[in-house]
């Protein structure tokens, strides 16, 4: 059995330019104002109505050419420009070091909420007393 998709099969297109985007078939198809059954039959579908496809282009944040042309040999193409051109060594690189430690910024936040907390509790107990 093929793994194999044919390339102009547009419902395909469409789950791939999804899934790039991170984004799951229930979040496009509120984005279209449709069901998470229906979006997963357009990306079953070999060839999409052009009104339908504008609307998809449309959730997706993309053009209609962008679906039409979509292919994964030229995301990956694209991407490796960027790794294949290493500026490490010239002198106008850019320090793409992280700076901080994630970890102190989720502590940090962790602790903003607590206090958020222990405020909004302050505040009822008051409420209560007051009564």
């Amino acid at each position: 059995m093929s793994t194999t998709t044919k390339p102009n099969h547009i419902g395909r297109k469409i789950s791939r330019i999804r899934e790039l985007k991170d984004m799951k078939q229930e979040a496009l198809a509120q984005a279209m104002g449709t069901n998470q059954q229906a979006v997963s039959i357009l990306e079953n579908s070999e060839t999409i109505e052009e009104e339908k496809l504008i609307e998809v282009a449309k959730a997706l944040g993309v053009s209609v050419e962008a679906i039409k042309n979509f292919s994964d040999e030229a995301v990956f193409n694209y991407f490796n420009t960027f790794t294949d051109n290493d500026f490490s060594n010239s002198q106008g690189a850019m320090n793409n070091h992280c700076t901080f430690n994630p970890l102190d910024k989720v502590v940090e936040l962790y602790e903003r909420l607590v206090q958020a907390e222990k405020d909004k509790l302050e505040y009822v107990e008051k409420l209560l007393r007051e009564k």
